[in-house]
């Protein structure tokens, strides 16, 4: 999660400079309240790679499970609950027998593609930056 947050951090310093704003403190504050916000909803270990799992594909627990490493099944429901309650993941659920739930990416989600691919991107920068020095 820290790491997540010195990045993103970094990332919208890095905008803010490209636009020149000269600092004013309260305009600083005013723009940090909705980083916090973001920052506390896609902040932790998990919320960002269950997002990049659906952001093409509706997808059922077990696959989601299969499709991140490491995560436990209890984590897993965990952050979609999480990440349903934020409005980003929507959850299905078919009258089948065994019931068949599944999830997929709201198109308020979906709004996040440019961010996930601008840290990505990001991410891929600094990594190489780091490995040269």
């Amino acid at each position: 999660m820290l790491y997540f947050s010195i990045v993103l951090s970094q990332f919208v310093f890095l905008q803010l400079m490209k636009r020149s704003i000269k600092h004013d403190p309260q305009a600083c504050s005013k723009k940090m309240l909705p980083i916090q916000d973001a920052l506390q909803i896609l902040s932790g270990k998990w919320k960002l790679p269950i997002l990049v799992a659906l952001m093409f594909d509706v997808k059922r627990f077990s696959d989601l499970s299969k499709e991140i490493p490491k995560i436990t099944d209890r984590m897993l429901s965990k952050e979609l609950k999480d990440l349903e309650m934020n409005k980003l993941v929507k959850r299905t659920v078919y009258d089948t027998f065994p019931v068949t739930v599944e999830y997929t990416m709201t198109e308020y989600g979906r709004s996040l593609k440019k961010v996930i691919e601008a840290l990505g991107e990001w991410g891929e920068k600094h990594r190489e930056k780091i490995m040269r020095e």
